[in-house]
This record gives structure tokens, sequence and C-alpha cells, in this order.
């Protein structure tokens, strides 16, 4: 069986995945006020495994959240493909995370009254769309739960539920991934297995992932590590390896 990524008329025309254009978050005012993000100007490739990495309190998930369409900039644009996230209104924002945005979080974010395959297919049953059995499949089988999809949540392991959450993210092959540090509660090899499998379907799949997380080792999975530091970048790393990354993060004072 030959299973693809869902294509999109723009992959032909060098658009990014996503990118921001002087991105700004600030919360509160005056004295009190605190720049999540310093006008961030980035751009995410296509068929990319991209990491993003800082200090805490550097802008990591402010980021994610506000191209993702989770929180709003308070300047600046976010495009998800060619579409200007700004300009959505709620249903609008709502379409798009539903139907071109994936995201696996640290706390897996399960329906715990719902089996494992009914949390896979969550998605799916939202939109109105019927599953592709035969991706379906393949996601459940290369993830290695393909014998768990009749348990719900508290009848698996960390790891279990992360690859459940992993499927979930990907059963409507969309553009983009975000994952805001998915290894963050699992132990060393439920993360190598979820980062191999991550990287997989970023090299196999063509599938366009931003990371967000704290571990050299799981950036070393990554094609590009980004770099922030007071809301801001301060620079990248391409093909990086876990010493590479350990030693910019060095120097940034994390």
């Amino acid at each position: 069986m030959v299973v693809t990524s869902r294509a999109r008329p723009e992959d032909t025309q060098a658009v990014p995945a996503a990118h921001s254009v002087d991105l700004c978050k600030t919360y509160g005012a005056g004295q009190a006020a605190v720049h999540a993000l310093a006008g961030v100007t980035l751009s995410f490739e296509r068929g990319r495994f991209t990491a993003v990495m800082g200090p805490s309190g550097s802008g990591k998930s402010t980021l994610m959240h506000c191209m993702a369409g989770l929180d709003r900039p308070t300047s600046g644009k976010s495009f998800v493909g060619d579409l200007d996230i700004g300009a959505l209104d709620d249903g609008g924002l709502t379409r798009l995370r539903r139907d071109r945005i994936g995201f696996v979080f640290q706390s897996f974010n399960l329906v715990p009254t719902l089996t494992a395959a009914e949390n896979i297919t969550l998605p799916a049953a939202l939109a109105g769309t019927k599953v592709d059995r035969d991706w379906l499949g393949y996601l459940t089988e290369q993830l290695g739960i393909t014998d768990r999809l009749t348990h719900r949540p508290s009848e698996l392991s960390g790891g279990q539920q992360q690859r459940v959450a992993c499927a979930r993210a990907l059963i409507n092959k969309p553009d983009l991934i975000f994952a805001d540090e998915p290894t963050g509660n699992l132990d060393s090899n439920a993360s190598a297995e979820l980062l191999g499998f991550l990287k997989r379907s970023v090299t196999e799949l063509g599938q366009s992932i931003v990371m967000v997380t704290h571990d050299p080792r799981g950036a070393a999975y990554a094609d590009r590590v980004v770099f922030l530091a007071d809301g801001a970048v301060v620079g990248e790393l391409q093909q990086p390896t876990a010493d590479s990354v350990l030693e910019r993060m060095r120097t940034l004072g994390a």
C-alpha cells in the first residue's frame, strides 16, 4: 500500500508551510507590559522538521500559539500557507485548526470516555468527513498502537497515549503539525519512538512539523533548529546534533 500526504494547490508555488511577519505579542500595559514576542519574522518550510528552542520565557510557546491561530498577536501577521490568519473570524479560525493544522501537546488532551480509535478519528467526525481507513491503518501500524485501539486513555501508558494523540493530529492529513513539548511527559524510550515517527513522517510523507522543545536530544531529530531569546529570533542551526544544540543553548543562558 502506498500512502501519501494530501497535497494542496500552493504546494507547487514554493509557499512556506507557515510564516510570520514582524509578529509581536504584548501582555499588560505601561511599565508592567511583557513583550512575549518582539517582532518575529520567520518561515517554516514545507516538508521539513523544525525545532524551536530557547530559555524559559523566550516566547517559544507564544510563537507557536500565534502562528497556529490559538492566540492572536498584538501586531504583525501570521500565515499558514498563503492564508492570512489575522483575516479570519472565529469560524474561519476553527476551520483552519480543524482542517489544516494538527496539534500534539505535552498533556495528550485525549477524551477519557472515548476509545483510542475514537480519539484518533475525532477530528474527522467533527469535520463531518469520512475517515480514510487505509491511512488510519498506516498510522496506527507505524505508531505501534493497532492492538490498543479499543482501549480508553486510562488503560494506556503515557507513551501509548501520546502516540494516539500523534495519530489524531495526522488523521486529516493537515498541512502542518505543531508539537508543543510532545515528549515532556515521556520516558527516554517512548520519546525516541515518538520523535522517530515524527521524523519519518517528514522524510517519507513530506509532512511539515514545528516542534517546541527544551531537549537538545529531541531537537537533534529536526532538520533545523530556531533559537529564541527575549521574544526574538537570535539564531538557527541546520542539521543539528545534540552537542551543537547544547552548545548554542549554553550561549543563550538556558
